[in-house]
């Protein structure tokens, strides 16, 4: 008789949370996506029949890239500051970062905690998409096209992270490098969500030991099993 994989047991009402929380998350990211997307197929599809498209895809491509570095400064310098709830400015701070941030690290798989809302960074992008343009479109503004789909495709990592376990080399890493910094032991370390290279650049990596638990020691057993 061939032996029954068995699987591991987990409580009805947890999966039934976590599928609700997971639609509650995906709902808010279709309108974010929905609108940054478009902006930045737009700008795209211009900068391509501009007199330079070369340029302009890698413009475009190192806006991609360096949204890497804006997550990791945002996550660290913003969303781990704490702002005062006082009138004015401070206070529009504190809602968007303390406020939600705070939420997320209280509930990981709080949908309404996870994924940046549209009007979170409407604000700051109708002020900075104008004034991208006062350099030619295949340069400043296509970097900015760039930044917000890497925006993007950080939201639905983030997204994927908390709610899916895909089983590629990639994801396994920036999960478990992930949800150790929801740990009391990570919080202080680990900012960078979608990879650690920039932790490695502003001294924030995770001591040795527990880069090794994290990701050496599976494997380490998975060799012991298969012998």
């Amino acid at each position: 008789m061939a032996e029954i994989e068995k699987k591991p047991w987990r409580p009805l009402g947890l999966e039934n949370y976590k599928r609700e929380q997971a639609r509650i998350s995906r709902k808010s990211l279709y309108n974010t996506t929905a609108f940054y997307t478009t902006y930045s197929m737009f700008v795209l599809y211009f900068t391509l029949r501009s007199k330079h498209p070369i340029v302009g895809l890698v413009f475009y491509v190192t806006g991609l890239a360096s949204y890497t570095l804006i997550e990791y400064l945002s996550h660290r310098w913003m969303f781990h500051y704490q702002f005062r709830d006082v009138p004015g400015i401070e206070h529009y701070l504190h809602k968007i970062f303390d406020s939600i941030h705070n939420g997320h690290h209280a509930n990981p798989l709080d949908g309404h905690h996870i994924s940046g809302r549209l009007r979170d960074l409407l604000p700051l992008f109708v002020v900075a998409a104008p004034l991208s343009y006062i350099a030619p479109i295949y340069t400043l503004p296509i970097m900015l096209a760039g930044n917000v789909q890497g925006y993007i495709i950080t939201e639905w990592i983030h997204h994927s992270m908390h709610f899916y376990k895909f089983r590629d080399p990639y994801f396994r890493y920036a999960r478990r490098h992930h949800f150790y910094h929801h740990s009391p032991k990570g919080i202080g370390r680990g900012y960078g969500v979608t990879n650690g290279f920039w932790d490695i650049i502003f001294k924030s990596r995770y001591p040795d030991h527990v880069r090794w638990a994290l990701h050496q020691r599976p494997k380490s057993k998975r060799l012991a099993q298969a012998r």
